[in-house]
């Protein structure tokens, strides 16, 4: 008789019968937990990597608007300064202040454009006294700041309380002025002669910022070197010989009725 080997034939299950239970596949708890730990660890190399990219981002948005800050006002001091006037028979009203140190400050008075800042605010008062301060801001961060009035004007309480704020995080913001009186003329940090209310014929500004107030050095550092082509008008100019000093008994001072022709406030060819 002959016989077939049995593996040659094909097992055909029943209509309706279950399949053998070497045949059902499924996924074990082990195989389970370690695809929900593969996922988790994708996921969080996604979100290390999208923080990661928003933490460059922030900085670098920082970064750029520090250095921003910095230029517009590099930018501010040498357009006003630029403009500087001064007057020596009215030194009350056109004195040049600079000083150095931790509260470095600058003040002068300069004729301004229609475009510098807040010039909307003061009209046709072109001719304002200019003050840069270095000062604590509210985080404690030291900031430079700008407050203007016009001339014959105190600063008026919004101007000393909301001042213009240029720099933040300053580390430094220093000044050096060319002295002509020296043989051979050099750099100084002391201007002398704003005793006399004389102008310096160039300024040296260097302004130190970094990105954070927490930072212990400077990361970005901008320096200018600024010419005034204004000088000082003298006396002798203003008030002819043996005429009439401001400030004298019955001589008013200028800007006040009555002024002296040319002076401050009081057109030329009108008494």
């Amino acid at each position: 008789m002959k016989t077939t080997p049995p593996n040659r034939w094909r097992y055909a299950s029943p209509v309706g019968s279950q399949p053998p239970r070497h045949f059902l596949r499924g996924f074990t708890l082990v195989e389970i937990m370690i695809a929900i730990g593969i996922f988790s660890l994708v996921l969080a190399a996604i979100y290390s990597s999208w923080t990661s990219i928003l933490r460059a981002s922030k900085a670098g948005l920082d970064v750029a608007a520090s250095v921003q800050r910095s230029r517009i006002a590099i930018r501010m001091l040498e357009n006003s300064l630029g403009s500087a006037q001064s007057y020596a028979a009215n030194l009350p009203y056109y004195y040049f202040l600079a000083e150095n140190g931790n509260d470095a400050a600058l003040s002068f008075v300069a004729r301004l454009d229609k475009s510098f800042p807040r010039s909307g605010k003061f009209g046709d008062l072109d001719v304002r006294r200019l003050t840069f301060t270095v000062e604590r801001g509210a985080d404690g961060a030291r900031q430079l700041v700008l407050r203007q009035s016009p001339l014959l004007m105190e600063p008026d309480a919004d101007e000393k309380q909301h001042p213009i704020v240029l720099a933040r995080n300053v580390k430094a913001f220093e000044m050096q002025f060319y002295a002509t009186d020296k043989n051979p003329p050099d750099w100084v940090d002391e201007w002398k002669e704003q005793k006399t209310n004389q102008l310096p014929k160039m300024v040296m500004i260097t302004l130190k910022t970094s990105d954070n107030a927490h930072s212990s050095s400077a990361q970005e550092e901008i320096t200018r070197i600024i010419s005034i082509p204004a000088v000082t008008v003298q006396r002798i100019w203003q008030v002819p010989p043996g005429g009439p000093q401001p400030g004298q008994p019955g001589v008013p001072l200028p800007g006040q009725p009555g002024g002296l022709p040319g002076q401050l406030g009081v057109p030329p060819g009108r008494p």
